[in-house]
């Protein structure tokens, strides 16, 4: 996929808003790769909760372009503004529901429908734990409308030591979904020889 066009970035009001920041992050230090980020009053708010180090104002500099969720006549809610797909990171349960199910009161939303109408990859990174039915019933439903579900899930067989490595980790699945090269982890190639049982 062309790395050309823009990518969408929206954060939500789901713990975990560094995993946004980290993308947003990782992306500027790739560079060649324009960022629109939408973040809903709840993301900034937990923001603030969560990250102090990484205040609103600092992180909406990582972006090439910043828009207001309430402006629904923004670039990002046409489908004739042509983008590489949207990323939803972190995800809300009451995001990726709306999402879900095409309740988009919002330029989040409705930028994430757009991406879905478009036939352009979405994926979302649902912040919630453990998930009740009706939480897996939206997932679902996001799915089968052609949604990427990517939960934040710890992985260990690369070996990590900082919190950094673990964020990563999520951050290198979303971009390898995008066709975005990185080495922000060690591919897996199979345990080492001594221990093949071949």
């Amino acid at each position: 996929m062309s790395q050309s066009r823009p990518l969408l970035v929206g954060i939500s009001g789901g713990s975990g808003p560094i995993l946004g920041v980290r993308l947003l992050e990782v992306l500027r230090e790739l560079g060649g790769i324009e960022t629109h980020l939408i973040a809903s009053p709840s993301a900034i708010r937990t923001l603030a909760l969560e990250t102090p180090e990484w205040p609103w104002e600092r992180v909406r500099t990582l972006a090439s372009h910043v828009h207001d969720h309430r402006d629904i006549a923004a670039a990002p809610a046409s489908g004739s503004f042509r983008t590489m797909g949207m990323v939803v990171i972190p995800a809300s349960m009451h995001t990726a529901a709306a999402i879900a199910y095409c309740q988009a009161d919002n330029l989040l939303v409705r930028a994430a429908d757009v991406t879905l109408k478009e036939r352009r990859p979405l994926i979302v990174v649902p912040r919630e734990s453990p998930w009740h039915l009706g939480h897996l019933r939206a997932l679902t439903q996001l799915a089968e409308i052609g949604g990427t579900i990517v939960p934040p899930v710890l992985g260990f067989y690369h070996q990590p030591r900082t919190m950094t490595d673990l964020i990563d980790l999520v951050i290198g699945k979303v971009l390898d979904l995008l066709s975005i090269d990185h080495s922000l982890t060690k591919r897996w190639s199979g345990p080492p020889a001594s221990d093949s049982r071949g």
